[in-house]
């Protein structure tokens, strides 16, 4: 199968945002756009496994990186049909075996807030064992894709309060994903990797969202090497990106950066000083900082 990259954030959408009006500081009337937010009920064969509140694209891939990344689906899992029904806000996910989670797994409601996890404990049991690619990264690579992504016409720019995450293989974007919650849009991702067959050991994976212990466990469990951030990140994060031997960046923004864990595969071949800060317009604050 051929797929056609890049896949990129669909801001004219008339479904993803909507126009609402209110007073700015001085009192006048201003309009301003604002993403939706709507919820997703996942079901994996008969078990209703989880509500999600997204703005609504991309269901099918929500739903697959979803029970992928909880452990709930493994790599060679037939999968027979996934149905959604946009009237009931509902995607069924069908599998050719019974899985052991629709006997196991309580009905969890996962708000849009960043700090949700669901099934922590099976993702980590997921790490055992694993060690990624020893994938090279150079700085000429994170010094583009900065530039593109920030660039790039997408949600957050027309509207903002929205997290990106972005599939990248060398300094080319492959397929852009926004939500109100950056786990959302990670599961995105996950779900494109899965239902596509796609390769991740050469890829990277840029976000706007914090590097926490579940964003780099995810990244891990997809087989992915290398995760980029423009937020910062926590100890537990680090120590597990450091245990898996995944490449991890973070605080990149403009020329400046940090590594805390493959330096080793670091290639610095481009000069920071040739490298143009952001273009305030182009700073993702809010939700790219959460």
């Amino acid at each position: 199968m051929t797929i056609k990259f890049p896949i990129m954030p669909r801001p004219d959408d008339p479904h993803l945002t909507r126009r609402v009006s209110g007073t700015d500081h001085s009192g006048a009337v201003t309009e301003i756009s604002v993403v939706e937010e709507r919820p997703l009920t996942i079901f994996l064969n008969s078990q209703e496994i989880v509500t999600a509140m997204t703005i609504g694209d991309y269901p099918e891939y929500l739903a697959l990186g979803f029970l992928r990344n909880q452990g709930m689906l493994r790599a060679d899992d037939v999968i027979t049909g996934i149905d959604f029904d946009a009237e009931i806000e509902t995607v069924v996910v069908r599998t050719r075996r019974k899985t052991s989670y629709e006997e196991k797994v309580r009905k969890k409601t996962r708000t849009s807030g960043c700090a949700v996890g669901t099934v922590f404990g099976d993702m980590m049991e997921g790490l055992e064992g694993l060690v990624l690619p020893r994938a090279e990264l150079r700085t000429s690579w994170l010094y583009a894709l900065a530039r593109e992504i920030n660039t790039t016409p997408s949600l957050y720019l027309e509207a903002g309060a929205i997290h990106g995450t972005v599939l990248c293989q060398a300094d080319k974007p492959l397929v852009y994903m926004e939500d109100v919650g950056r786990h959302n849009a990670v599961d995105k991702i996950a779900g494109f990797l899965f239902q596509n067959s796609v390769s991740a050991g050469d890829k990277i994976l840029y976000t706007t969202g914090r590097l926490t212990s579940e964003m780099v466990i995810k990244t891990a469990l997809m087989g992915i090497p290398i995760l980029v951030s423009r937020s910062g990140f926590t100890g537990w994060g680090v120590e597990i990106a450091r245990q898996v031997g995944l490449t991890l960046i973070g605080r990149m923004r403009g020329r400046r950066f940090v590594c805390l864990s493959g330096e080793e595969r670091l290639l610095r071949d481009a000069d920071p000083g040739n490298i143009d800060d952001e273009a305030p317009k182009h700073r993702r604050k809010g939700a790219a900082d959460g």
